[in-house]
């Protein structure tokens, strides 16, 4: 223990009497650990928000599409594209022939819109999502003020608006606009309600910026042939999976596909879309390591040039200690340790920094990201033994000196 000390205080002795040659070389372990706990941090921060983003549907809702879940990954979109679109036939077909189902609601939406009144404009970039009246409930929306279309309005196409508040607060500043009127590619709507504040999607993309109309309007606006995001909630928690089966039995008939053939449409629920977020935070995880591997080879190959350097500049003093009787494990024990502290202090730095670009992305992207311990201890644990495996040929090269030689080193 007193040999270790005596290492760990010549090591710190070392580092301090060169201190910027050290920092420069420990630059590419820096960098390679800060990168590894900014990514573990923003891809739990990602996950985190993903569950809680997703947490409107309820326990027992799930999503008929005829696209992958979530977006996340590499998809053959034009193999997609040419599956059959999901219509009002199919709502209808759920509503008759899946006992286990209760409610059924299909909507659509077009991004890049603008909505305007007399004397102000958005921007082109709200969402406008057609709907039925029966989307609410099914998928957790509420409204602040006012309502949502009742089932006359939304039967008979009526130009009837709900809001979301970034869409109020930009038109009616200060303002309840329940009431008033606004207009959408040229026709008049009246605002009958405003939606609760959602917040953002992944810390990006505003679930506020958006306003719902019937969807009967909707596709008289944007047209008919389009396929359909149907939210589908079983009448029970408990009829869940059955809902599900029945869905898929029904889907395969109407769309005629044979027993081996695979599904042409897709059945999305909360665990569907976070293993797929999964599936695509693992490669990120696996290139994150990879970078800071190529980063910690960079920082050994650094190292290993700083040891030797220093065994050369230490030869006298080398050539010293073993006269006087100093092992070659005690000359071979300083040296690596020397090596894996330069090694464990640069990871140590690095964290420091990743922790830095973890709370400025928190605050720049405003969804919580935290680093788990795991990547903390992988980081630090690659980089001591990045710090032994390259500096283990400059130890055993200063353990290996002759004493007189070294000591007529000038």
């Amino acid at each position: 223990m007193r040999a270790f000390l005596d290492n760990l205080r010549l090591a710190l002795g070392t580092f301090l009497g060169n201190p910027l040659r050290s920092l420069l070389t420990l630059l590419g372990i820096v960098i390679g650990v800060a990168t590894v706990i900014t990514m573990m941090g923003l891809i739990e921060g990602l996950r985190t928000k993903v569950n809680r983003d997703l947490g409107r549907l309820g326990a027992h809702t799930f999503q008929l599409t005829k696209w992958p879940a979530g977006g996340f990954g590499r998809f053959n979109w034009a193999k997609f594209a040419k599956r059959p679109d999901m219509g009002m036939e199919d709502v209808r077909a759920l509503e008759l022939f899946c006992p286990s189902v209760g409610l059924v609601a299909p909507s659509d939406d077009q991004g890049g819109q603008k909505v305007s009144t007399v004397s102000k404009e958005t921007r082109p970039a709200v969402r406008i999502m057609g709907a039925s009246t029966t989307y609410p409930t099914v998928s957790g929306l509420s409204v602040q003020s006012g309502r949502f279309f009742n089932e006359v309005e939304g039967l008979d196409g009526r130009n009837v608006i709900i809001l979301g508040l970034d869409v109020a607060d930009e038109l009616f500043p200060g303002i309840d606009p329940v009431g008033f009127e606004v207009r959408l590619k040229g026709r008049p709507f009246r605002v009958i309600g405003v939606l609760q504040r959602r917040g953002s999607f992944l810390g990006m993309v505003s679930l506020d910026n958006q306003a719902i109309i019937p969807l009967r309007v909707f596709q008289q606006l944007y047209g008919k042939e389009r396929s359909l995001d149907i939210d589908i909630q079983a009448k029970d928690p408990s009829l869940f999976r059955k809902a599900q089966d029945e869905v898929a039995t029904l889907m395969r008939r109407r769309h005629n596909l044979a027993p081996d053939e695979a599904n042409d449409f897709e059945l999305h629920t909360n665990e569907s879309v976070t293993a797929s977020f999964n599936q695509l935070s693992q490669v990120i995880t696996i290139a994150g390591i990879g970078v800071c591997l190529l980063s910690l080879v960079v920082g050994g190959i650094g190292i290993l040039n700083i040891m030797l350097v220093s065994v050369m500049e230490r030869t006298r003093e080398i050539g010293v200690r073993k006269a006087l009787g100093a092992k070659r494990r005690r000359i071979l024990g300083q040296f690596a340790t020397e090596a894996v502290l330069l090694a464990l202090l640069g990871g140590a730095m690095g964290v420091g920094l990743g922790f830095g670009l973890v709370f400025l992305g928190d605050w720049m992207v405003g969804f919580p990201m935290s680093v788990p311990p795991w990547a903390v201890a992988l980081a630090l644990s690659m980089s001591c033994g990045v710090g032994l495996l390259f500096g283990i040929y400059p130890a055993a090269r200063a353990a290996k000196l002759d004493p007189v030689e070294a000591m007529r080193n000038e």
